[in-house]
């Protein structure tokens, strides 16, 4: 079981049917505030990163995408050294909608392209045109008490993915937060199979089979969250307050003392090991560094078994709690 965390690790990820190079660490942008998120786009791309996660939900593309031009005109790279990533939000599921939400997302960012297009979730929410909100959030109006649910075939909308992948303005698609069950559904009918699944990990969530099994279908995977609860402390606050940190817990200290390595870095290490990418969010300059100075370390397999033990089943990002939609029941 263990033998899956000794493998010896490059510093990216080789992308099936394409081929592109998907580098390891990248740069996670949800909850990053507007006011700083072109500087911190910025400073990762100057302090190594090549690799940005974004999305439509997060209301931040205009920024990430002004960070990344500042980095292009001062000659730090070209846009062919960086991956970005995007993701399809749930309002924009009908194939109708599928190419005009990518549309809006490459003219925010200031491209031409994304390397990767994601759909955000497996839930189809009624469309909300741009002009109403940008982005949308979950409701069709904002004071809705509910979310407004649409009746959109996870394969009408994989057809529309498709057709960007053919356009050439996503170089490569995939999904997020998709279970397994929806994995074997979607590799049934996919003409282009998905390159990457986003998932939730960490040492309270390992999905630890789905992962093997995943990286059997040669999809690659993306765990977000590396951290566990302390993105969710403002979002589901009584939840995320009650389960303790993972970068305090007494387990994860020992091994980052031994390492000489912050908690956080084990905590990625952890999932690197296991041959994930990693989309660590950090707007302190420190820490962004820390957080892709990997690989200078390995874990033994006793530790990551220990890291591993922590399994508490916890996933924080469930959309049932906040939108009453079963997804991952």
């Amino acid at each position: 079981f263990f033998l899956l965390f000794s493998v010896v690790m490059n510093k990216a990820k080789k992308l099936e049917g394409s081929g592109d190079e998907m580098p390891v660490v990248g740069l996670g942008t949800w909850k990053i505030p507007n006011d700083v998120c072109t500087e911190t786009v910025y400073l990762a791309i100057k302090n190594g990163y090549r690799h940005i996660d974004c999305a439509c939900d997060y209301g931040n593309e205009m920024e990430v995408g002004k960070g990344i031009q500042q980095a292009i005109d001062e000659g730090l790279v070209t846009r062919k050294d960086l991956f970005v990533t995007s993701k399809l939000w749930n309002t924009y599921h009908r194939p109708e909608h599928v190419l005009p939400a990518c549309k809006k997302t490459l003219k925010d960012l200031n491209l031409d392209y994304v390397d990767l297009y994601l759909i955000h979730f497996p839930i189809s929410l009624k469309f909300v045109d741009f002009e109403t909100r940008y982005p949308p959030g979950w409701k069709v109006q904002e004071d809705d008490k509910e979310v407004s649910w649409d009746p959109v075939s996870i394969q009408d909308t994989w057809r529309a993915m498709e057709e960007i992948c053919d356009s050439g303005l996503a170089k490569n698609i995939g999904v997020s937060n998709f279970s397994g069950s929806l994995m074997i559904d979607l590799l049934s009918f996919a003409r282009i199979r998905p390159a990457v699944l986003q998932i939730e990990i960490h040492p309270y969530f390992p999905q630890t089979h789905f992962i093997k099994w995943l990286q059997e279908q040669k999809i690659v995977v993306t765990a977000y969250s590396s951290f566990g609860s302390i993105s969710y402390l403002d979002v589901f606050s009584d939840f995320s307050k009650s389960v303790d940190s993972l970068l305090e817990l007494d387990t994860v200290k020992s091994i980052a003392s031994t390492h000489n390595k912050s908690t956080g870095q084990i905590l990625l290490r952890w999932a690197v090991q296991q041959n994930c990418i990693v989309i660590p969010k950090s707007t302190n300059e420190q820490r962004i560094k820390d957080n892709i100075n990997l690989f200078d370390f390995t874990l033994s397999d006793s530790e990551m078994e220990e890291l591993s033990k922590l399994n508490r089943n916890i996933r924080f990002n469930d959309p049932g709690r906040y939108a009453n939609l079963p997804i991952f029941a």
